[in-house]
């Protein structure tokens, strides 16, 4: 499936994506849909003449070449729905964004997925609580969706890093900006060890109204959220009742009827919105989640013992460059071929003779990775 194509599919306001979903089963892929021509898009869809004239203007495919010029600029990788890096948890959801914009190693079709926010204007029983929450989770190796904002967002990013749990941030944007810009430092972080999620296209500003379908990404993505601290209005309520509506699990740090900024989190446990969250423990238990002791430094062990048994093969220059481009992430061959302006046909020699030696392996979506590195 063409990526131009698939890009150029979402920048289609009119189209969005249930109808795009829709558009996909009919048509098998999204080259498909450009080549259909508008007549038969009417006539086999249903769809409207003003739509149809949308898909067949060359606007669309003009605006995703701007976008494919960008993903590298910006060290994008897209995934499309049907990709099976695609987190699964989302794809679940009728609403889920067509395509999605990642930059990072985080590994996002994986099913431990916590989603924590929280307000924006946080307490010292807000941070507190964030700190406690993520002291239990680096047992379970899960990995922490949140929304990069300030207060609990940030907080919580912050814990994850400083006890190495990947973590990942749903922006409300393009990814070739961050906002706040007091988090970049922060965001520069997490791309070791987690990253940055959005559906929103290179060039896209921060708007109110994005916020909204931000939070369905982070509701969407988790099999279980957590709101730390939260008033009676905001995000962090908005991205509960987001995860009620996809059937997930739902838990609210408690505070005093007296405090306002947790308001919001009492109003969830009263009205049976949310559980109560008192010990996280039992939340991973409830989840059926079994902890994974020592498993940041088997992994280290592994990769060291890797790295050295590497060291023993005699690269040529190409397939150590190629090599160590994918000691960065995993790529695609296009991908490695403008990034190290290597032809497609000496590219495609190198890569089979890395292959040939057990260093690299091509996972679905021809992303070649290191053998054993998750990318």
């Amino acid at each position: 499936m063409s990526l131009i194509h698939q890009i150029a599919l979402t920048l289609i306001p009119s189209v969005g994506p249930v109808n795009a979903r829709k558009l996909i089963s009919h048509f098998k892929n999204a080259s498909n849909i450009f080549q259909a021509g508008s007549s038969a898009l009417v006539s086999e869809t249903g769809m409207s003449a003003a739509m149809a004239a949308q898909i067949c203007s060359p606007l669309p495919l003009q605006l995703a070449e701007e976008q494919l010029l960008l993903l590298d600029k910006y060290s994008c990788h897209p995934l499309f729905f049907t990709d099976p890096l695609f987190p699964q948890n989302l794809n679940q959801c009728h609403d889920a964004p067509l395509l999605l914009y990642s930059r990072g190693n985080a590994i996002l079709e994986q099913d431990r997925i916590v989603s924590i926010v929280g307000s924006r204007k946080t307490s010292a029983y807000g941070l507190q609580s964030c700190a406690a929450i993520a002291e239990v989770l680096q047992d379970y190796d899960v990995m922490v969706v949140s929304g990069l904002a300030y207060g609990i967002d940030v907080c919580v990013h912050r814990e994850c890093l400083r006890l190495n749990i990947p973590t990942v941030g749903v922006l409300g944007h393009g990814l070739d900006r961050i906002y706040p810009a007091a988090h970049r430092e922060i965001a520069a972080d997490m791309l070791n060890c987690g990253g940055l999620l959005s559906e929103f296209p290179f060039k896209t500003s921060c708007r109110p109204e994005n916020f909204p379908r931000r939070n369905r990404i982070i509701a969407g993505m988790a099999a279980v959220t957590i709101v730390v601290e939260a008033a009676e209005k905001g995000g962090a309520l908005i991205t509960a009742d987001l995860a009620n509506s996809y059937h997930r699990d739902v838990y609210a740090v408690p505070g005093r009827i007296t405090d306002l900024g947790s308001a919001g989190c009492n109003y969830l446990i009263r009205t049976n919105q949310a559980i109560l969250l008192q010990h996280t423990a039992e939340v991973m238990e409830s989840m059926g989640w079994n902890k994974v002791h020592n498993r940041q430094q088997e992994a280290l062990m592994v990769k060291e013992n890797e790295k050295a048994n590497r060291q023993k093969i005699l690269l040529t220059a190409e397939q150590r460059a190629v090599f160590n481009a994918l000691s960065e992430k995993a790529l695609q061959a296009d991908q490695l071929s403008a990034s190290l302006k290597m032809g497609a046909g000496a590219l495609a020699l190198t890569l089979l003779d890395l292959e040939m030696k057990g260093l690299i392996c091509v996972k679905p979506g021809g992303l070649y990775q290191l053998l054993h590195y998750k990318s």
